[in-house]
């Protein structure tokens, strides 16, 4: 299955692009996505919090939410500023 991945603040800086098209076994869950992007971009595992929406719906990351055919999943790091 292939689903869209957005990437916003520093979560776009450490994988290099704001989008993703990602192929992934059906049956993928949320917490295996964020697994396979942590062992392909080490540094997303330093991120302490960040927010996952998919299909522009936040989710809560104990969630255990099923990915389908073309979804979107979006992370979104806290924002800052003043």
């Amino acid at each position: 299955m292939t689903i869209h991945l957005l990437a916003f603040g520093i979560a776009k800086d450490i994988i290099g692009q704001r989008s993703l098209t990602l192929n992934l076994e059906e049956g993928t869950s949320v917490s295996i996505l964020i697994e396979i992007l942590g062992a392909q971009y080490g540094k997303l595992d330093h991120l302490q919090q960040f927010s996952i929406a998919v299909n522009q719906t936040i989710i809560s990351k104990s969630e255990e939410i099923i990915l389908n055919n073309e979804d979107e999943v979006a992370l979104l790091p806290p924002v800052s500023g003043g």
